[in-house]
């Protein structure tokens, strides 16, 4: 069963779209605002997003463009009442993946919806680098079998790092991954890299996390190196 998230102020509407896609056996749950919709994605996995553009507190093209930043890839349809080819591009530029005008015909919202869930379905569900592989799904890691010991925010640390390689990415970037809005202070973010890269050390020579200077951290992959 495809699973959605439906990020719209609008109540009536956000009704009428739930039911529907209850009724066409797609699961649903409903935020009212960006801010209430980023903090979902937090506790939940779902397959695509619907956003609408105009909300208060957090508005579809930032709730979208703070999706992107923090790496994530999950396909986003936005709604909106404006139909200029400018109002399309400012969406797409913001990181969305299709765009619906309002008013819209619901089997419409839902062929879209089942074409952009299918996409998401189809990822891959393991990430690699060197001799280090990640299954996303059951949220572990190993080097060639052995199992490395991990919290599920050492993890999400590992797996945001693995998603950029071998790219540095931002503290800030690392912290809305793994914390969203609610962070702690920035040295538990050190506290966690460090038991990372002692995890690494131990059991690969073949990757290496790096601090970066006035940036963040990066992961990269030693070539040649055997383990």
């Amino acid at each position: 069963m495809i699973n959605v998230l439906l990020v719209e102020d609008d109540i009536d509407l956000a009704t009428t779209i739930v039911d529907y896609l209850d009724i066409e056996d797609i699961e649903c749950d409903h935020a009212s605002n960006g801010v209430l919709g980023l903090n979902l994605l937090q506790i939940n996995d779902y397959q695509m997003i619907i956003l609408d553009v105009n909300m208060p507190k957090m508005d579809g093209l930032t709730m979208c463009k703070t999706l992107r930043e923090q790496g994530k890839d999950i396909p986003v349809l936005m709604l909106t009442a404006r139909d200029s080819l400018d109002n399309k591009l400012e969406g797409f530029a913001a990181g969305s993946d299709d765009y619906l005008v309002k008013p819209f015909a619901m089997k419409e919202l839902v062929a879209r919806v089942q074409v952009l869930a299918k996409r998401k379905s189809g990822e891959a569900k393991r990430l690699t680098l060197a001799n280090l592989n990640l299954d996303l799904a059951k949220r572990s890691a190993d080097v060639e079998g052995q199992t490395l010991k991990l919290s599920p925010i050492a993890f999400k640390l590992l797996e945001t790092l693995v998603r950029h390689a071998p790219q540095p990415v931002t503290r800030s970037v690392i912290m809305q991954a793994i914390w969203g809005e609610e962070q702690p202070d920035s040295n538990s973010l050190k506290v966690h890299v460090h038991h990372l890269r002692k995890q690494l050390e131990a059991t690969t020579h073949q990757v290496t996390l790096e601090t970066i200077p006035s940036v963040g951290f990066a992961i990269t992959a030693n070539e040649g190196q055997p383990q």
